[in-house]
């Protein structure tokens, strides 16, 4: 590695939500990987260790990262570019430094220059369980290193959030932090068992309640099918019960798929577990929706909410925005009841 490119050197993730890929955002590794990593749906991070970023090494990223904007924009402005920056400044650099074209993070950063560098992700799975003092000291440098940055969000568990305290988390969202993308799966105390997701209805409660009530936007994920056969009912009007007293600002629906290795998996291989049918799994999506009293965005925003509609296209909406409830509550229920005449009740 050239003395150049260790100068550029700085880490990228895998893993971000749809919606921060769609703004393209910055992406900022405060932490590696998942700290809890026992969910038997997930197959993400399985083979790696959790680990909590030194400040000072998130701080070296942030700065690494300031140093090829800049460069960016120093090139950009030579060739007479009005712009932040033009593709001739990225060919340019890649050119008098080639190991930028295998740089993971290279391609992300100039996206997100072209954009306007307006939103930033901190990944990886669960920003929030650093300490206070060195979350809060990273996000304020982040702000004060790309003063354009409007919006910064990170995943979150609902437990972390539950265990902290009101002022702790309103600290956090005084230093920079605006969105939280919390997942929920289930609001069924017996399907977060079975999938072990390490919280309860009531953690889930409390972790939304407090993330809202220190300023905080909160997107809820929740995973229609992910009761399979046998706990589908009570899936549907339980999480929606538990989505009730959240009230969120954002309901994302991620519905389930067995994910080849996982230990749901397998327990549907040996039949213990019963995969829901695209129908059923908007039979259990009607009454989670009938039950909903929310006045929150309910989004469809994943390749993974596939149903058809009577035209062979998408049946929702895959915008980030989504549906605002209850106004079009019932525009929803009509299209569920149009995909299930499309794939059979």
């Amino acid at each position: 590695m050239t003395k150049n490119h260790q100068t550029y050197a700085f880490e990228t993730g895998v893993y971000r939500p749809p919606s921060e890929g769609g703004s393209d955002s910055l992406l900022v590794r405060f932490t590696r990987n998942c700290p809890w990593n026992h969910c038997t749906f997930c197959g993400m991070y399985k083979h790696e260790k959790f680990e909590l970023r030194p400040l000072e090494e998130i701080k070296q990223d942030i700065d690494a990262m300031a140093r090829l904007v800049h460069d960016l924009k120093s090139l950009s402005e030579k060739n007479a570019n009005n712009r932040n920056i033009d593709r001739n400044a990225a060919v340019i650099l890649m050119r008098r430094i080639p190991e930028l074209e295998y740089h993971q993070g290279f391609p992300m950063l100039y996206q997100w220059m072209l954009s306007g560098g307006k939103t930033a992700f901190l990944q990886d799975a669960n920003s929030l369980i650093m300490k206070t003092e060195p979350l809060v000291a990273a996000l304020k440098y982040l702000r004060e290193t790309f003063p354009s940055i409007k919006r910064v969000t990170s995943y979150a568990r609902s437990k972390t959030l539950a265990q902290k305290s009101s002022e702790t988390l309103h600290r956090i969202q005084k230093a920079g932090l605006n969105r939280l993308h919390l997942g929920l799966e289930s609001g069924d105390e017996a399907v977060l068992k079975m999938i072990k997701k390490g919280a309860t209805p009531e953690s889930h409660i409390t972790g939304g309640q407090k993330a809202i009530q220190a300023g905080f936007q909160v997107s809820e994920y929740w995973m229609p099918g992910v009761g399979g056969k046998d706990l589908w009912k009570r899936h549907a009007i339980n999480t929606a019960r538990v989505l009730n007293e959240i009230n969120p600002h954002y309901i994302r629906s991620r519905p389930f798929r067995l994910w080849p290795g996982t230990p749901l998996s397998q327990t549907a291989i040996e039949n213990m577990f019963k995969p829901l049918s695209p129908s059923e799994q908007l039979q259990e999506l009607r009454l989670t929706m009938e039950t909903l009293e929310v006045s929150s965005k309910v989004c469809f925003d994943h390749a993974g909410n596939y149903w058809k509609n009577r035209r062979g296209g998408y049946l929702f909406s895959h915008s980030y925005d989504g549906y605002q409830f209850p106004e079009e509550k019932e525009q929803v229920l009509a299209l569920i009841d149009e995909g299930l005449q499309c794939h059979g009740r």
